[in-house]
């Protein structure tokens, strides 16, 4: 990924409701920094897939693929979660996604993930605890050095922050309004 070109960059968060359904939210940013939005989506999901051990890209992927259709081709997806999910490149939800949109795709997870122990720890801002980037189709530490230096003072980037209370309901996409699907 070249840092000194304009880049169209997605942050795409899932929040699933209690009647079986789902909000996805995408952020869109023409810098790697996600410091200026350009465009902000939301899809609601009437119906999604029950969860599965294992298989939470066939619960995630389509509603962040409802979300997608509704913003411009983006050149890099950040997601919340895992791109891989372990050394050997096992496909977590990221890499899923990656071959689906076909763009690289960054994975930031708040949690750790016990197999996931590729998984570059990044500490931003005065946090202690770390978030765990991986990617696919660049590598983990020119992901981490991104997920570094995305905009925003506290340990979550500003525009993950921003996905993540569009997807709960939290917050009004600033755009035009996303129809429902």
């Amino acid at each position: 990924m070249e840092h000194t070109t304009t880049t169209t960059v997605g942050a795409v968060d899932v929040h699933y409701d209690d009647q079986g359904g789902a909000r996805s939210a995408l952020v869109v940013c023409r810098d790697l920094t996600l410091s200026t939005t350009e465009s902000e989506h939301v899809a609601d999901i009437a119906e999604v897939e029950p969860y599965e051990p294992g298989g939470l890209f066939k619960r995630e992927l389509p509603c962040i693929l409802a979300v997608l259709d509704l913003g411009p081709h983006l050149e890099l997806l950040v997601i919340d979660g895992y791109a891989t999910l372990d050394p050997h490149g096992r496909p977590g939800l990221g890499a899923h996604a990656s071959e689906t949109v076909g763009v690289p795709v960054i994975g930031v997870a708040k949690t750790p993930f016990r197999t996931a122990t590729h998984a570059a720890h990044v500490l931003r801002g005065i946090a202690t605890r770390p978030l765990y980037v991986t990617a696919t189709g660049l590598d983990v530490a020119e992901a981490a050095l991104i997920v570094m230096a995305m905009a925003g003072p506290n340990r979550i980037p500003d525009a993950l922050a921003r996905v993540d209370r569009l997807a709960r309901g939290r917050a009004q996409p600033n755009s035009r309004s996303s129809p429902s699907w």
